[in-house]
């Protein structure tokens, strides 16, 4: 049996235990701030700040974002913190009054990493000298440059505040969302976590290079390296992915929760601009989108504009699946169809496969648009999202200019 199967099995028999504590008084989970920590690989830890309500409820920081989170379950000296919209979540126990120690789990990737949790505690890293280096700027970027299999790349965006550093990297598929973190001396450290990311960059900096290195969670790392180039700009998210040479179009049919096959073809979506939104309840960039899509859609549906997720899920099963594209539908208030388009991978070859008319599904998420009259006028490859500052402003506008020359064609 491996050993995250393992890790996993004990962590749900800290969950049944929970029953045999509720005849105990259950310990209070105090109010007020906390410092968590996940151990990643090289024996680093990843650090996020948290603050507890008078209701239970949590806030976790990452740089400007604040994540509500109101799945909070305290039983006896075991606690279960369920992170919005996406599967995973913290199963701990408290070690007293003031700390807390456990996993955070995401049981469909089998993946389980230590977590701990200190009351009290306010900085994300230690200051410990002034800094060598400002940061701030542009930085281009590439990720594992030795491996040809794994190589992308990246533009680094970060502000910077005395010790205190803020931005994110973009890359051809998205951005790492909000990170957040210090430079001390020539050592820069930067982390996010938002129940799905999992992420911890460290880099020795100079004036005009980067070289570190990027965990994901305790899974993965990789290599990074970057130099100062305020000019730098990645290739157009419009032109990496299109309908291949001999397909006439989109053509699609997938189940929605009710076991109803929704297509292109349907009476609802004819003469009307729709919105093909690829992505997946795992994808932290798709959350991002589709709070975006449904502003959008709600303020726009009677300009003939309607949206269809496919979701690509790596639920093991169907119905864990659905599961999960009805959690992200209630969370996020959903309108529109969410259609289940694959489960138990998110591979994107297997998506592919799925959408063979496609040269390659490159990113989750990735956004088809078809006109009024069924054809494919574009494809956006990736999310630009709030973390990426003016990106994302001058998405929104460039998006919404888009859909409107569809819809008063």
């Amino acid at each position: 049996m491996k050993k995250t199967t393992v890790s996993i099995l004990l962590a749900i028999t800290l969950l049944s235990s929970c029953k045999k504590d509720a005849a105990q008084d259950p310990v209070h989970f105090k109010s007020g701030p906390w410092r968590a920590t996940l151990n990643v690989q090289d024996d680093k830890q990843l650090p996020f700040l948290f603050e507890v309500m008078e209701d239970n409820s949590l806030k976790i920081f990452n740089a400007e974002e604040v994540i509500d989170v109101d799945e909070v379950e305290v039983k006896g000296d075991s606690i279960i913190i369920k992170f919005p919209v996406f599967e995973g979540y913290v199963a701990a126990k408290f070690l007293d009054s003031v700390s807390i120690s456990g996993s955070f789990i995401k049981e469909s990737l089998d993946r389980v990493v230590p977590f701990k949790a200190k009351y009290r505690e306010q900085d994300r890293f230690d200051i410990v000298s002034k800094p060598a280096h400002d940061v701030a700027g542009n930085w281009e970027t590439i990720f594992s440059a030795d491996k040809a299999e794994d190589r992308y790349i990246a533009k680094g965006i970060f502000k910077q505040n005395g010790n205190i550093v803020t931005g994110t990297f973009r890359t051809t598929t998205g951005d790492y969302r909000y990170l957040e973190g210090v430079i001390n001396d020539n050592q820069l450290k930067l982390s996010t976590f938002d129940g799905a990311h999992a992420f911890l960059f460290t880099a020795q900096v100079t004036d005009s290079t980067m070289n570190g290195y990027f965990y994901s969670g305790n899974h993965w790392k990789e290599p990074f390296i970057a130099k100062r180039n305020e000019q730098y700009q990645l290739p157009s998210e419009d032109s990496l992915t299109f309908i291949k040479e001999g397909y006439d179009g989109l053509e699609f049919s997938f189940p929605d929760a009710a076991g109803n096959q929704v297509s292109l073809k349907d009476d609802r979506f004819k003469d009307k601009v729709v919105l093909i939104q690829i992505m997946g309840t795992w994808c932290p960039n798709c959350m991002d989108e589709t709070k975006y899509y449904v502003d959008y859609y709600t303020k726009n549906k009677a300009n003939n504009v309607e949206i269809i997720a496919l979701a690509f899920e790596y639920a093991k099963t169907k119905e864990k699946a659905f599961k999960s594209i009805e959690r992200l539908r209630n969370k996020l208030q959903v309108p529109y169809p969410i259609l289940l388009a694959q489960y138990g991978t998110s591979d994107k070859q297997k998506a592919q496969e799925k959408l063979p008319m496609l040269n390659h599904v490159l990113s989750y998420p990735t956004t088809i648009f078809v006109d009024k009259n069924g054809n494919v006028r574009k494809i956006h490859t990736g999310f630009n999202g709030p973390a990426t500052g003016q990106k994302y402003i001058d998405f929104k506008k460039n998006f919404e200019d888009f859909v409107h020359q569809l819809s008063t064609e």
